[in-house]
Formats: structure tokens, C-alpha cells, sequence
């Protein structure tokens, strides 16, 4: 038995310190999943052999689509027309497939039909797509929309339109009133990171800006790894949105959430310590945050010359390893680093296969 943890933490520890950036030291207080929700992670995780990926071809250029909602105002319009040309810069260092609505009059159609039709015509399988939300919201009690020049879109609409999608998919609402847009869109390989804890929290966002500008923040990096994460950005633009209102001696009016589980609901920037969750969620609900760290819109060197198909399954492997960690308490302590050894081997075969193409 001491063998078997010598093993994990010597010769697979490195491993899981290249293969795992963002783990932490330390023990978390909060719980991800249930066992048996960790249990049949690892069992699917190890289900298919590094072998299987060496023929396969997956595309790999993310899209990103900035939508750009009516200003109301000439000076929310600067901004939000800042923000978008951050984000356009970002997709332009990523060389994503960019595609910007709302800064310009639609031609033939409403920028809702724009936006309807990209999403339309985009693959449906393959690698990352971002869909990023800049403007002001709407919420009756019911249903949230986001504000467009022309037609509005709701949450459940944008959901409709995104259900066909099996590729990896990033929602940011950077909106006043987006928080229910986390109960409509959250599915197993999204996130959906909103502006607001509440629909009823419809006073001007800030939140839109500091993540615009994180994204391509050196700073934002808090795992030193040589690029930001969704989470990680999400983390640094909460923390500043905080110290605004902070400066100011004003009351804040957004809290900005992060779904990443599909499990409809979102947890706050002040319950993760460095890239983890640690708090404990009401009633035992999954916190969030693994899948956000997987999501790189600039990735490092290593990332972009790992195969797509690659990347795709060593991701798949990392969420097992984190489903593992939080289900440790609940597991025998030998079934535990067994299971740990199995994913962290098919990770470094992973890695070997990528190495020999």
C-alpha cells in the first residue's frame, strides 16, 4: 500500500504536475460530486484506450462570437464596443474563427436573426466554441433576455438554438439580469459563467469589462502556466468588479456566478481558493470550476501542439481525476490511489501517442 502512494505521488506526481496545472496543494473543504457520480467518471474516463485517438481527427480552431446589445446610452455603447474589440483582439491571438455582431446595422435581417444563423451554420461537433454577450438585460420573473438592437433574445431561445451543439461550449453573459441564463443553458461540456447571482440584479454591469480584460491578462494566470483559463479569468474580473464598488464606497449591485457541471446552478468567485471550489454548497450540490479550467482561448505552446482528439480526452481524464479527489473521502484508500494510478498512466500513454505523431 505505501508502494502503491509512493508511486502516485513520485512517479505519477509529476505527471499530474504537467498534466494538471491547475491543481492546488492542500486539502478542499467542498465536495464536487457524489461518489458514484466520481466512481462512474473514472469508469468512462478509462473506457477508451490512448490507441483509439491516434487515427481519429478532430477540428480544432475554437470560434468565438461577440454579440454587441443596443447601448441605450452613448456612453454604455463605448464601453461595450471596448469590450468587444478586447475580445476581438483575444480571438485574433487565439486564430479563432471570430464572428462580431451588433457593431455594425445589420444587413438583411436583425441582429437576433444574425446571431440565429451563425449558430446555425457553425459544427456541431469539434472544438471549442464562445459565445460572448455584452450589453444590458431583461428578467419579468419568469424569463431573462438579452437586450438586442431590433429583437430581443431569452435564455430559453439561445438555449433552443444551442441544443444540437456537442462541442465544447462557453456562455458569458456579461449582462445586468443574466443569472438565469445558468438554469436555461447548463449542460454537461458547457459553462456558462453570467454577470449577476439574480435576474432581479438589473443595474449596470461592470463585470463585462474586467473579463475582457483578464482574458489576455498575464496577471490572470494564477496557476502560472503560461495561459488564462476561463475560470481563472472569471476569478480575477469577480475580484475587481469587487474592488470597484469597494473604492467607489458603493453598494455592490453584481455578483458575478460560473456554472460548469450541468447541474443548473452556479457558484461565486469567493468560494474557490486559488482555481478550486472549497466551500460547501447547500445540501451537498456539486460545485463548479473544473470543466472553466479546461477552456484556454489562448492557449500555451504545449496546448496548441497537442492533437485535438488529444487534448479532447486528456480533458475527459483530468475532469476524472478531479471527480476522484472530491470522492476520496467516501472510497477505500487502495481502491482510491488505484483508480488515480489507472488515469494518470492513460494520461501519460496520452501524452506518448502525441509524442510519436
Amino acid at each position: 500500500m505505501r508502494l502503491l502512494k509512493a508511486l502516485c505521488f513520485v512517479t505519477c506526481g509529476v505527471l499530474l504536475a504537467a498534466a494538471l496545472p491547475a491543481a492546488e496543494s492542500g486539502k478542499a473543504g467542498a465536495s464536487a460530486g457524489s461518489a458514484p457520480e466520481g466512481a462512474r467518471a473514472v469508469a468512462n474516463a478509462i473506457a477508451s484506450p490512448a490507441s483509439e485517438l491516434q487515427a481519429g481527427s478532430t477540428n480544432d480552431q475554437t470560434t468565438l462570437i461577440v454579440v454587441v446589445g443596443a447601448p441605450g446610452e452613448e456612453e454604455f455603447g463605448k464601453s461595450f464596443a471596448q469590450w468587444a474589440a478586447l475580445w476581438e483582439k483575444a480571438g485574433s491571438a487565439a486564430a479563432a474563427k471570430l464572428v462580431t455582431i451588433g457593431l455594425k446595422p445589420a444587413e438583411g435581417g436583425s441582429d437576433r436573426d444574425r446571431l440565429q444563423q451563425a449558430l446555425a451554420v457553425e459544427p456541431k461537433d469539434g472544438s471549442e466554441l464562445w459565445l460572448v454577450l455584452i450589453g444590458h438585460g431583461t428578467f419579468d420573473g419568469k424569463e431573462a433576455k438579452f437586450n438586442l438592437s431590433g429583437p430581443d433574445f431569452s435564455a430559453s431561445e439561445l438555449a433552443g438554438w444551442l441544443q444540437p451543439f456537442h462541442r465544447p461550449v462557453a456562455i458569458i453573459n456579461a449582462a445586468s439580469a443574466s443569472a438565469p441564463f445558468i438554469n436555461k443553458l447548463s449542460a454537461p461540456g458547457r459553462v456558462v459563467v453570467t454577470a449577476t447571482r439574480s435576474g432581479f440584479e438589473h443595474n449596470y454591469a461592470r463585470f463585462g469589462q474586467y473579463l475582457a480584460e483578464a482574458i489576455t491578462d498575464p496577471e490572470a494566470d494564477l496557476d502560472k502556466d503560461g495561459q488564462t483559463s476561463l475560470l481563472e479569468a472569471f476569478l480575477i474580473a469577480s475580484r475587481r468588479v469587487g474592488e470597484f464598488y469597494q473604492l467607489e464606497g458603493r453598494l455592490a449591485t453584481e455578483h458575478a456566478l460560473l456554472a460548469d457541471n450541468g447541474d443548473g446552478l452556479g457558484t461565486p468567485a469567493d468560494w474557490f481558493r486559488g482555481v478550486r471550489a472549497v466551500k460547501k454548497a447547500k445540501e451537498g450540490a456539486a460545485l463548479d470550476g473544473l470543466r472553466a479550467h479546461q477552456f484556454h482561448l489562448i492557449r500555451n505552446d504545449s496546448e496548441r501542439n497537442l492533437p485535438a482528439a488529444v487534448r479532447l480526452k486528456r480533458d475527459e481524464l483530468e475532469l476524472a481525476i478531479g471527480h476522484l479527489r472530491d470522492s476520496k473521502a467516501q472510497m477505500d484508500e487502495e481502491a482510491y490511489y488505484n483508480k488515480l494510478e489507472k488515469l494518470l498512466l492513460e494520461i501519460a500513454r496520452l501524452y506518448e501517442v502525441s509524442g510519436n505523431q
